[in-house]
């Protein structure tokens, strides 16, 4: 009895020993959980046995444990480095299509060959599908899928509309319309640039040039005249040249009527202002180029969608005694967009940045909880299985309820005390010397018994 007792107690210190190995090797592995190994006493007894005095027999393994409290984030350069601070695990799976779901912290991801978000063994990140707006569409297990990251974004969208919004300086020197000429700073008062679209994702400048005309003197209504190129070649106004009133003689009141055009015949737009410097309005009121392909400006490629014009709309610009200022410059053309940037919110939240500026929603990192975390099967490469004893996965969203929030750029580390360790191995030691010491005084009794004659 006593052989077995010793023996019991050896193969409980041999599990203590290999269950602290196993952490001290995993000290630097990222979202690895500790084990604890817990024991309890073999005792048997029957209803005519005398309970005081019954020996038991010996211990016995009744789980090692793993300890699912928070390790330490350790933060990286890589956006694709994820941790969750908090409740919750990483689902996996290991295809584009497979159910078959393990879950883990570890959260070092990176794209594949095909832009999926996979782990170091190529398992697929799960996530839940979201609308253009990034909210959630289903926050169910059944319905996860793996995070795809496109190179580019969209196809090309050409501009139809351009909106501008400045400051003229009322103060400036005035200058005669038609002696406008682009390649003459000195012909005109100020200009602002901002780059369109053709139907081909093919970038151009387009250029407003604005000349303050002999006008200035009016109290009533003042003007400015808008030209337009595009890549520095003339564009004219659909519709042909705005008018402006003019004060040549000083007296306070308009007693000509000029039209928005130089001496070429380069057409444009007059914008007018009240006394107070505020916006009233253009000639022509709406502000449209004419054709931009072959056949009317010619300022794009052949290929391209010659018939594209552009609606130039002022967004209540300004004429103050202050330098000139452009306070909105924006239009509604895009061009192909490649991949600069991923970002990860706290809610899991995953966004792709283009290089036309578009951030495009792609997906929500899907987080799973359980009862009972010791429940889970272990199956390697620091992931688990759900199971029985664990119960089934509760899907969630990151920073919500239960579940934890999720930091881009960090990796949790090792949960694993290495202190802690090093005295646990100590002990164990210890224990299995004890337990050795105990069989080998057994085994000198045995021996005294069978020497005695």
């Amino acid at each position: 009895m006593s052989f077995n007792i010793a023996l019991s107690g050896i193969a409980a210190a041999q599990k203590d020993l290999n269950t602290t190995a196993n952490n001290i090797a995993n000290v630097n592995t990222i979202g690895f959980k500790e084990s604890r190994t817990e024991f309890a006493d073999v005792y048997a007894n029957s209803i005519f046995a005398n309970g005081k005095t019954t020996v038991g027999g010996g211990v016995t393994t009744t789980q090692v444990a793993q300890q699912f409290h928070q390790g330490s984030m350790q933060f990286t350069n890589n956006a694709l480095d994820m941790a969750i601070n908090g409740g919750g695990f990483f689902i996996t799976s290991s295809g584009v299509d497979s159910q078959d779901f393990s879950f883990t912290r570890a959260g070092a991801f990176k794209r594949n060959q095909d832009g999926f978000l996979v782990d170091s063994v190529g398992n697929y990140l799960q996530s839940f599908p979201v609308d253009k707006d990034g909210n959630s569409t289903s926050v169910s297990l059944t319905t996860t899928k793996p995070i795809q990251v496109p190179d580019t974004a969209g196809s090309p969208i050409k501009t139809g509309n351009v909106d501008i919004s400045m400051n003229l300086d009322s103060t400036q020197e005035a200058k005669d319309p038609a002696l406008f000429d682009p390649n003459d700073s000195d012909t005109f008062n100020n200009s602002t640039a901002i780059t369109i679209y053709d139907s081909l994702g093919e970038a151009h400048t387009l250029t407003t040039y604005f000349v303050r005309p002999q006008d200035a003197a009016y109290t009533g209504e003042s003007n400015w005249v808008a030209f337009y190129a595009i890549d520095g070649k003339p564009v004219n106004l659909d519709g042909g040249a705005g008018s402006y009133q003019t004060d040549t003689t000083g007296d306070g009141l308009p007693d000509s009527t000029g039209l928005a055009q130089n001496a070429a015949g380069w057409t444009g737009a007059a914008i007018k202002f009240n006394s107070a410097g505020g916006y009233v309005g253009t000639d022509p009121a709406v502000i449209k180029t004419e054709a931009l392909g072959v056949g009317g400006a010619d300022v794009l490629g052949p290929a391209a969608d010659g018939a594209q014009t552009i609606t130039i709309k002022f967004d209540n610009p300004t004429q103050f005694s202050e330098k000139f200022n452009a306070t909105k410059l924006s239009q509604d053309g895009v061009t192909v967009g490649r991949l600069t940037n991923v970002e990860v919110g706290a809610d899991g939240l995953i966004s792709a940045q283009y290089s036309n500026g578009s951030t495009v929603p792609l997906a929500r990192v899907a987080l799973a909880n359980f009862s009972n975390e010791q429940g889970l099967t272990q199956v390697g490469n620091t992931s688990w299985k759900a199971s029985l004893a664990s119960g089934n996965a509760l899907a969630g969203e990151a920073n919500n309820g239960t579940f934890g929030s999720i930091r881009s750029s960090a990796l949790e580390q090792s949960n694993v005390d290495l202190t802690a360790e090093l005295v646990d191995l100590i002990s164990a030691q210890r224990n299995f010397q004890a337990n050795s010491r105990t069989l080998e005084v057994n085994n000198t009794l045995q021996q005294t018994i069978l020497q005695i004659r």
